[in-house]
């Protein structure tokens, strides 16, 4: 099969963390061709999805990961799988990338669907299911946030709307003197929303990343944060954990999987702190790596076997 990797320039890829890596490694033993592609490097010509793509491959000696061949433009209809696997944040140049894929609906399997991306903020969708998340409010009101503070115990987090990897994850506290100036910072003084949510005590133990497929989980891994940070991003200098699913962690998995799976967001990342949903990562959700390090599994492996199962 051919696969099309739309995602970032090979010089932010961690072959040892990160989650494309382990998919296009997956899908070259498996004996399928990896295309890389920009989201720059997409375009429609009479209604047909084309992009100007290179080679991609894995190998055991530095650099791990290479382009290899020369550039050139394939139409997408002709691939098996688009992989979106750009990180964050969702600029204008993402939001463009998933309207252009709209014109490949019906020919390949897009991973994940372009119409999710769009409709799926990462910290707003958790909204979807309030049972399970947190108490939550989105505004850019300073008197309104600081009401919010004050109900739900003095103690909350406060996090920017397009944000990724712990950027912006600051700590509110009812009578900290900065506490101003941070909601002044995240709602650029009033002309932005953001989200606050109640602090949960148990993140202290850490935060749990659970990594779907299709509805169902691969596994989790529980990221810590430093004992200087409420941070557990790995990607701000959280350590991984090897874990297990609570009973009330797959009950929540089983209610979110529906909405999850109708919005064709097939591989996705929940962040749960105390078995409480803080956010829905659907963009390029992270972690296969590790999972598959501390369970002895090839977790990548199973994501390729689903899309050509899915493409048979």
């Amino acid at each position: 099969m051919r696969f099309v990797f739309l995602m970032d320039t090979l010089d932010r890829v961690s072959p040892d963390k990160d989650t494309t890596f382990a998919f296009i490694e997956a899908a070259q033993a498996r004996g399928h061709e990896s295309l890389h592609c920009l989201p720059g490097d997409l375009g429609v010509r009479r209604g047909r999805v084309f992009a100007t793509v290179r080679g991609v491959r894995v190998y055991p000696d530095e650099p791990r990961i290479r382009l290899i061949g020369e550039r050139r433009e394939i139409a997408l209809d002709g691939v098996d799988a688009v992989f979106i696997r750009k990180d964050p944040p969702f600029d204008q140049a993402y939001l463009y990338a998933t309207l252009l894929l709209e014109n490949a609906r019906g020919g390949p399997l897009i991973v994940n669907d372009p119409r999710g991306l769009r409709d799926a903020n990462e910290k707003l969708y958790a909204m979807h299911f309030q049972e399970w998340t947190p108490a939550t409010l989105v505004t850019a009101d300073r008197d309104v946030i600081f009401s919010f503070v004050a109900e739900v115990g003095g103690n909350a987090v406060i996090k920017p709307l397009d944000g990724a990897g712990g950027s912006g994850v600051m700590m509110l506290r009812e009578g900290d003197k900065n506490a101003r100036a941070i909601v002044d910072v995240l709602t650029a003084e009033g002309q932005k929303v953001a989200m606050v949510q109640e602090f949960l005590p148990a993140v202290q133990k850490g935060d749990k990343r659970i990594l779907l497929l299709d509805g169902e989980p691969l596994g989790a891994i529980l990221r810590v944060a430093r004992g200087d940070d409420i941070r557990s991003n790995i990607h701000v200098g959280g350590r991984t954990e090897p874990c297990e699913l609570t009973e009330r962690e797959k009950e929540l998995v089983k209610s979110i999987a529906p909405r999850l799976i109708a919005d064709g967001l097939y591989f996705v990342g929940l962040d749960v702190i105390g078995e409480r949903l803080t956010e829905v990562n659907v963009t390029s959700p992270t972690g296969i790596q590790e999972l598959g390090r501390f369970t002895g599994t090839k977790p990548a492996d199973k994501v390729i076997a689903w899309v050509e199962k899915k493409r048979a």
